[in-house]
């Protein structure tokens, strides 16, 4: 739980610039019909870290 914490506390602002990036380029990808597999794999795993880490804070509070 302690990796989350810190996870949550010093890389959620790196992951969410990740997202970000990730979701703008997919979204660009699309709209020229290429592929996105890539870009849909870091999607997911940033987004995958973001909730799962702020869930497991969440849950390590009570």
């Amino acid at each position: 739980m302690i990796v989350f914490a810190f996870i949550n506390v010093y890389f959620m602002p790196i992951l969410a610039i990740i997202f970000c990036l990730n979701l703008v380029e997919i979204i660009k990808k699309v709209k020229k019909d290429k592929p996105t597999a890539t870009n849909t794999f870091w999607l997911t795993i940033s987004f995958a870290l973001i909730v799962w880490s702020i869930a497991i804070t969440s849950m390590s509070a009570w």
